[in-house]
């Protein structure tokens, strides 16, 4: 029998799993292509909404939502990226910001005005509810599915960003666009898939989230201090980084919670300045 250590290291991976989706997206945007985004957790908010939406209103099952989740902040993301994003590649980092901060308190008011600010459920399918027991501790299904839904997106990310045409042709377009584009890549097409990837992970990340965490207006804004600890701690433009970054947060605030709750959440702050002291760079950042 397992002492119950491992049923909160379980749910600390599960979450951090979580973070890892929500965060892996801005970790390509911000890393790969140097852009300061503010606004990555109002797309992962307006995929939990789209989630809420088709099965609250139209009745579809949780499962097929996910993919129109991704695919609806995807889109979004490209349509901001070609108006109001594209404009600022070159500007300072403060531009950047004000721009994209500002993105995200409108979409906290539109949230808010079309949705209301309490919670909004979801029903799960049958077979994600209740949990498994396991020599001794219980383990959530709906945890267990989340946590191969981040395996499996490590796994794409890792393989499409390093090992093929797409991943290099982003690399070279943020490194020299005038060369890029001399050797005939297409740069705008470029970022503007990169910002799909992005966003659609992020809008895919708050679909998964309600059922964990919760759906309301004010999701923009509170997870996205989770989702720039993750990047900090992880290292910018590191896939594997983040996935390493989420699972320390995630277990680290579990377990401060569980074991000790003076701490509260402020744990997880401790362990980003213990990271970021020992490494500036992140876990596995290169700069």
């Amino acid at each position: 029998m397992l002492p119950p250590v491992f049923g909160v290291l379980f749910d600390g991976f599960a979450y951090g799993m979580l973070l890892f989706v929500l965060s892996v997206g801005l970790s390509v945007t911000l890393g790969l292509m140097n852009f300061v985004n503010l606004a990555h957790c109002a797309f992962a908010m307006l995929g939990g909404y789209v989630t809420v939406t088709l099965v609250n209103k139209f009745g579809w099952p949780f499962l097929a939502t996910l993919p129109v989740a991704f695919i609806v902040s995807g889109l979004v993301s490209v349509a901001f990226e070609r108006v109001f994003y594209r404009r600022l590649y070159r500007a300072s980092d403060l531009d950047q910001v004000l721009l994209t901060i500002g993105i995200a308190f409108v979409s906290v008011a539109v949230a808010a005005f079309f949705f209301g600010t309490l919670q909004q459920p979801v029903a799960t399918p049958a077979f994600l509810r209740g949990s498994i027991d396991f020599l001794g501790i219980s383990l959530g299904r709906y945890r267990l599915f989340l946590i191969a839904i981040a395996v499996a997106a490590t796994a794409l990310l890792i393989a499409g960003l390093d090992y093929t045409r797409f991943g290099a042709q982003v690399r070279a377009a943020v490194d020299n666009q005038r060369m890029a584009r001399g050797l005939g890549i297409d740069v705008d097409r470029t970022f503007a898939m990169t910002f799909a990837l992005g966003s659609g992970l992020a809008g895919l990340g708050g679909a998964l989230a309600i059922e964990i965490v919760g759906l309301d207006p004010n999701f923009a804004f509170i997870y996205l201090v989770y989702v720039l600890i993750v990047v900090s701690v992880g290292g910018l433009g590191s896939i594997a980084g983040s996935f390493a970054a989420a699972c320390l947060i995630g277990v680290s605030d579990i377990a401060g919670k569980y074991y000790a709750p003076e701490l509260g959440a402020f744990l997880i702050y401790l362990v980003m300045v213990a990271v970021l002291m020992w490494r500036p760079a992140g876990l596995f950042g290169k700069r």
